[in-house]
């Protein structure tokens, strides 16, 4: 079972195609529906030794962010092998 930690928003990376796919209006309702009810998701970031490089989870990172929150729940998973 993944472990869940606290990994700061500001140190994740969100490699450029995945930042197209953002919808301003999602991390709008979103951002709203985490302050009612807490982040009930944790997003999924892989470290390449360097950083955290985003895999999934955008609009919640994204709603983090446009709250102020300083680190976000994350679980650590592997990078996928082709």
């Amino acid at each position: 079972m993944m472990k869940i930690q606290k990994v700061p928003v500001d140190d994740i990376y969100v490699p450029a195609a995945r930042r197209k796919t953002l919808h301003p209006e999602t991390v709008r309702h979103l951002a709203e529906d985490i302050l009612e009810n807490g982040m009930k998701t944790p997003v999924q970031v892989r470290h390449d030794g360097k950083r955290y490089i985003l895999v999934e989870g955008l609009h919640r990172l994204e709603a983090a962010k446009w709250l102020g929150e300083p680190a976000i729940d994350a679980y650590l998973v592997q990078a996928r092998k082709h």
